[in-house]
């Protein structure tokens, strides 16, 4: 798995670095466990702050979903930053925001997870945190491997791939 903690912790970290005090959630599915540890790490960032944490708004992968995020948060002058699940909801998110003439990262920062390509060609290009996709078939190929040479593995070792942190024009200080 990707080391979800330490990657939702840097884009708090950023936000919270950047001054950001009222920093939204749209989540992924309920479903997903991915989802659940980013939404709980961004509770606890928060709360690690001192800082009041709001009801996330619930979501999908999906960049619809993401709209619909933003057309309800752009209504809401408080929020001056969303971590999003995902780049798509993310993606989703500026357009709302664009839209309901919130303007990223003048009014809103937002950062995605998941460093897809397309976030780099966005406008303003996302801040996310990037997973290291061929590293994870790599390391599941490996454990394939492993597998057919001894047998079944007992499931004691698990492998947390590092992430990166990609700061890029979706993210700055809120407006004073």
């Amino acid at each position: 798995s990707a080391d979800q903690v330490g990657g939702v912790r840097d884009a708090v970290e950023h936000l919270l670095g950047l001054g950001h005090r009222a920093i939204q959630h749209v989540c992924g599915p309920r479903d997903s466990q991915s989802s659940l540890i980013r939404r709980a790490t961004w509770a606890r960032c928060l709360r690690e702050a001192g800082l009041p944490v709001p009801e996330p708004i619930p979501g999908d992968w999906s960049a619809a979903a993401g709209y619909e995020a933003g057309r309800l948060l752009a209504a809401d002058p408080e929020v001056t930053a969303v971590f999003c699940a995902n780049d798509e909801l993310a993606l989703g998110l500026i357009r709302a925001m664009h839209e309901q003439g919130r303007r990223v990262p003048s009014d809103v920062s937002v950062v995605g997870f998941d460093g897809l390509a397309l976030g780099e060609y966005s406008f303003p290009p996302l801040t996310t945190v990037r997973q290291d996709f061929k590293r994870h078939g790599h390391e599941m190929v490996d454990l394939v491997l492993e597998q057919a040479d001894s047998g079944p593995l007992d499931g004691s070792r698990s492998i947390i791939i590092p992430t990166e942190l990609l700061v890029r024009g979706s993210t700055a200080p809120p407006a004073p």
